[in-house]
């Protein structure tokens, strides 16, 4: 089996893409890189594509692995045939490659095992060869010291049966495709838990079945949860009867003596060895499935809070709202640097309220502040009120920003090597403010689990959470594009190439030399060469630098192309950036060569018109409700305006102003069937929402979309 036709089998992609691809993944190229700047070998194909060839191409590499350490382990065994090894190297999955190699399996001691020493597999043979009537008088001869009488003999060979059973590929794949088809996830309480406190947020589930193909990913996670957590035990349920009549017409061909043994070992097989093993292996399968959906919408989510609308750079006083401990405040540079930092006690048990007001409005004259920043944690919605009592004497943008997170970053190492002098709930603040600024520059910091865009983000793969948020981190600061003048650490170590060290070496060369003034400067950095080169620099921006292009997404080894464009138009290098009647005199297909397509050149186009556009919106004020302040506040029919702070796969949360989030369920977000939640809705949108249910006992409250003019 070849690696690319196994590809294009699962992607449906044309082979040559898949070929160039697969080269350029070789050649440790990345998948921003392959997708923005290497159209023309790849047939144009998008980051999502490359990434399906890049999982395939994994899938195969281990697929290819295990299949040499199993030839190796049969092969120390001497049962490898020319034909076996065959078998093995055409296997296509490895669900199958596992079923072929189970009888070699070096297993503990099992019960056919002792059978065999105990001589009694010629016996099994018999029976499985379905001639004899005189079962028992054959059985008669191999009584030995280990087995007794004719009923161990018997009872033996059965095992030995069971296990050929067991490990017929036929029947497993037959049975298999049963469970896929019928099998009933099936739950019943632990009665010596059901009252506990924990218990009852997974109460739905104490007595619960349905079809496990028919059991969504969240409720699929939860019903994992609540067993891990030891409040109900999980079965997997099928007709046994069904499955086992399945089993004896693949086998039993008689109606004799051996006949009735045979029916018994299958019964053995069955309950024993089949539906233990094939029901583990289904129950693993649908939480490959549950992580794998869980994850996406983590994703999706994640891209979306990274993409989300940076205020830009303003100069910004930020505040970590508080009761007891008050309210620290932060003023901010437009590069988001520290300058000034204390804090205020306006809320109870001080209520130094007036004392607040002017030591804001003193702030905000003196660091000649443009908005202002409130995370939206304890204290907020008050200290927001507030903040909106302040005659100022300019108009201030007020924000309410999302702190989720913050708490991880303030104590993490970034945090202290960024502010080795300040406690957390300075750094904390900080964060606040940066994220109004640019959310994309500030949570690269946070470990994306901590954000809180997830479902279900403790229990699915950890392994294939952190690549597939790492993935999107990635895209998103690629898409974007990077200040390397002002960019830190963790924003450069997601850039195409970069990584963590290099990131370091970035930072220490521009603290040591001053800002950089060209993107050939790049080339200065320690250890930074000619790949890394190649890879990031279409991705870092130099504003005001000495080329136009190096604040563009201009790849430089296109910079010669955009030179004779330039020249053929009479104009300078400087002159064509933007410069929308030149720009279109420029005929693409004269500059057309074997490297350089349409396709490259329609890119280039575009961000010469545009150079450095942020594909993000700008940021946008939202108030909540002022009379809505706690969960009684809130009554059916209501309408709220609201922020998306979360979505599912079963509909989305909305912030409305108060400790608990409302939930709109996906029958609730239109009049007619939505396939998925993303296409309603998008993650921090501003909405506005209808109350249809509250349950102030559960904590619960139930909307709707409205829809306006409704």
């Amino acid at each position: 089996m070849q690696l690319v036709p196994y590809i294009v089998r699962h992607t449906n992609l044309s082979e040559q893409s898949v070929e160039n691809t697969v080269s350029l993944l070789n050649q440790d190229c990345t998948v921003p890189f392959i997708s923005r700047y290497r159209k023309e070998l790849t047939g144009n194909l998008d980051e999502v594509q490359i990434g399906s060839i890049v999982e395939f191409k994994n899938q195969f590499e281990a697929l290819e692995k295990r299949k040499s350490a199993i030839i190796k382990a049969v092969k120390e065994q001497d049962a490898l045939t020319p034909e076996l090894k065959a078998k093995f190297l055409n296997c296509t999955d490895m669900t199958s490659l596992e079923d072929l190699y189970l009888p070699f399996k070096k297993s503990k001691k099992t019960k056919a095992e002792t059978a065999r020493k105990n001589g009694l597999e010629p016996l099994a043979k018999i029976i499985m060869a379905q001639r004899s009537d005189e079962i028992e008088y054959i059985a008669s001869k191999y009584l030995n010291k280990d087995v007794i009488n004719e009923d161990d003999a018997l009872e033996g060979a059965r095992h030995i049966i069971s296990e050929w059973v067991n490990e017929r590929t036929d029947i497993r794949n037959q049975f298999r495709g049963q469970l896929e088809r019928y099998a009933l996830i099936t739950t019943k309480v632990v009665k010596t838990k059901k009252d506990e406190e924990k218990a009852q947020k997974f109460r739905d589930y104490f007595d619960w079945s349905e079809p496990l193909n028919r059991c969504p990913s969240h409720r699929f996670l939860a019903i994992m949860r609540a067993e891990k957590e030891g409040f109900i035990r999980i079965k997997v349920e099928i007709d046994d009867e069904r499955a086992l009549q399945n089993i004896e017409r693949r086998i039993i061909k008689t109606n004799n003596a051996c006949a009735e043994q045979i029916e018994l070992a299958i019964a053995d097989a069955y309950k024993r060895l089949l539906l233990p093993s094939l029901s583990n292996e289904l129950l693993k399968a649908a939480k490959e499935k549950a992580d794998a959906d869980a994850i996406q919408v983590f994703s999706k989510n994640l891209k979306q809070l990274l993409l989300g609308a940076p205020l830009g750079e303003k100069r910004i006083l930020a505040i970590d709202p508080g009761f007891r401990t008050g309210c620290k405040i932060v003023c901010l540079d437009e590069q988001g640097d520290l300058k000034h930092n204390e804090t205020i006690y306006p809320h109870p048990p001080q209520r130094d309220s007036s004392g607040a007001i002017k030591k804001i409005s003193s702030l905000v004259d003196a660091y000649k502040i443009e908005a202002i920043a409130i995370g939206n944690g304890t204290a907020s919605r008050e200290t927001e009120q507030l903040v909106k009592r302040i005659p100022f004497k300019k108009p201030i943008e007020v924000f309410v920003v999302s702190e989720a997170g913050a708490s991880i970053y303030s104590a993490s190492k970034i945090a202290r090597d960024e502010f080795p002098n300040y406690d957390v709930t300075v750094r904390g603040a900080v964060s606040i403010g940066r994220r109004l600024a640019d959310p994309l520059a500030e949570l690269v910091k946070i470990d994306a689990k901590s954000i809180g865009v997830g479902q279900y983000q403790h229990d699915v793969d950890q392994t294939q959470l952190k690549t597939s948020l790492d993935t999107v981190v990635e895209s998103c600061v690629n898409s974007v594009g990077v200040n390397i003048n002002t960019a830190s650490v963790p924003l450069l170590s997601y850039v195409s190439g970069i990584g963590p060290k290099l990131a370091e070496n970035i930072v220490v060369h521009r603290n040591e030399n001053g800002a950089f003034k060209s993107r050939e400067e790049i080339k200065n950095v320690a250890r930074l060469g000619g790949k890394a080169f190649e890879q990031s620099a279409g991705f870092l921006r130099i504003k005001n630098g000495e080329n136009p292009l190096d604040d563009s997404a201009v790849h430089p080894e296109s910079y010669n192309l955009v030179s004779k464009m330039a020249k053929d138009q009479g104009v300078s290098l400087k002159e064509i950036v933007g410069n929308t009647s030149a720009l279109k005199g420029i005929n693409l297909k004269s500059y057309c060569t074997e490297s350089i397509g349409m396709p490259t050149l329609e890119d280039i186009l575009k961000e010469l018109e545009k150079p450095g556009l942020d594909l993000r919106e700008k940021a946008k004020v939202f108030t909540f409700n002022q009379n809505i302040k706690e969960i009684t506040d809130l009554h059916k029919g209501q309408l709220l305006p609201g922020i998306v702070n979360n979505i599912t796969n079963f509909g989305c949360f909305v912030d409305i102003g108060i400790k608990e989030s409302g939930l709109i369920h996906i029958s609730n977000l239109s009049d007619t069937f939505v396939k998925d939640v993303n296409e309603h809705v998008s993650l921090h949108q501003q909405v506005v929402v209808k109350v249809l249910d509250v349950d102030v006992a559960r904590k619960r409250i139930q909307l709707a979309l409205h829809k306006k003019g409704a």
